[in-house]
């Protein structure tokens, strides 16, 4: 049986980082590249499997019992964060963490130091998997991927183990809000999913941000300085205005639990045109429908100080809150609760801040709760993750299936 610990550092060998960008489905070619992988592990285990032209990985498990149960699927995504580098990933295994600084050997000093996360200090004693300084590691989500593929090949190897239909997802894009735009719910013909793309250990969600995007356009005068008096409209003073009106303490640096932010992803442009990029997001949709009202406000604002047409804001609206369509449906938080505390695992039922596939799914009909994939820091280079956490993380995935069947 491949280690669980090898096999993720197999797929975090293999560039997989989406592009907002592409239009293209999935928006890098270079993501067929793993999920061809996991196709051919997952037919090589004996597992019906399938990628289609959209990227996505189907495969189905038959019940090797006659009880009737459920129709229980466990989906991750195989895409990393466009925010840094996934090419050419060095993980460095630090092997029974003592609590001190780590050096991140692939940039002169450069540490992961507990004083700046203190949260590595709860994972003194463990395995701990982290980047060189130079890209991310990329646990966000092939964490959650090897840990699905760790359990397929458990039960296949071990027939004792009884189970109903079991169904597995792997999906491109999700890291830019695409991951599940052309799934096909029916194919997939799983009962309840759940997302193994969640952060540390315990941590169980049902509920996230509502999101949109937002992209404001700053059309400037350039002139020549020398005779600009009166003239001249810098439109990347325009865009920091533009900037500097919305709320400081409403961006994610000072935001936690169910508090919303805009957070500013992008600024690019010259003296006769800008370029801002924002993301809006919030648990409560009255509030996320105000963030999006104080955008366009905004830029009104910027039009009647400088004329209209300087600004130009475009909000585009990317997902929503899942708990409504999740917690009717309740019961399947419950048993991943279960499963959790069948490990010893204290849960943590919390928000996500941030977005998942299974909020788009949960929206098409299936409920689709999101697990720790026990990572943390991910999107760039302090990004870590307990092999312990990865363990632990399977071994739920395997009481979830139980818990179904009994």
């Amino acid at each position: 049986m491949e280690k669980l610990l090898d096999r993720f550092l197999r797929y975090v060998s293999v560039d997989t980082q989406s592009n907002e960008e592409s239009e293209s489905q999935p928006s890098t070619s270079k993501q067929l590249n793993l999920l061809g992988m996991l196709r051919d592990e997952l037919q090589a285990l004996g597992v019906e499997a399938s990628l289609d032209e959209y990227g996505y990985v189907m495969g189905r498990i038959p019940a090797n019992t006659d009880k009737k149960a459920p129709k229980i699927g466990f989906i991750a995504h195989v895409d990393t964060a466009p925010d840094a580098s996934g090419k050419d990933v060095k993980p460095q295994i630090i092997e029974n963490y003592d609590g001190t600084d780590i050096a991140l050997k692939g940039v002169d000093g450069l540490f992961l130091k507990p004083s700046e996360f203190p949260e590595m200090l709860a994972h003194k004693g463990k395995t701990l998997i982290t980047t060189d300084g130079t890209t991310l590691l990329g646990a966000d989500d092939k964490a959650g991927v090897a840990e699905i593929m760790n359990a397929v090949q458990y039960i296949v190897e071990h027939p004792e183990f009884k189970h109903g239909e079991i169904r597995i997802g792997f999906t491109p894009d999700e890291e830019i809000g695409r991951g599940v735009v052309k799934f096909d719910v029916k194919k997939f013909d799983a009962d309840y999913a759940y997302t193994m793309d969640g952060g540390d250990l315990g941590e169980l969600e049902f509920e996230n941000f509502n999101a949109a995007k937002a992209v404001i356009k700053v059309q400037g005068r350039n002139v020549h300085p020398g005779y600009a008096k009166g003239k001249m409209k810098n439109a990347i003073l325009v865009g920091q205005e533009f900037a500097s009106l919305l709320p400081v303490e409403q961006r994610p640096e000072f935001t936690e639990g169910y508090e919303g932010f805009f957070h500013i992803v992008g600024f690019s442009g010259s003296v006769e045109e800008a370029s801002l990029t924002y993301i809006i997001r919030d648990h409560d949709m009255a509030k996320f429908e105000a963030r999006k009202k104080t955008v366009m406000e905004t830029a009104d604002f910027i039009n009647k100080k400088y004329g209209d047409g300087t600004v130009e804001a475009v909000v585009t609206d990317q997902y929503y809150n899942m708990r409504k369509e999740v917690e009717p449906y309740y019961f399947i938080v419950e048993k991943a609760i279960k499963a959790m505390e069948m490990e010893g695992i204290k849960p943590k039922v919390q928000p996500i801040r941030g977005g998942t596939d299974g909020a788009n799914l949960s929206f098409r009909g299936l409920p689709c709760p999101n697990i720790f994939a026990g990572g943390l820091n991910f999107h760039g280079k302090m990004e870590f993750v307990p092999l312990e956490n990865m363990e632990a993380a399977s071994k739920v995935i395997l009481n979830i299936i139980s818990l179904y069947q009994e």
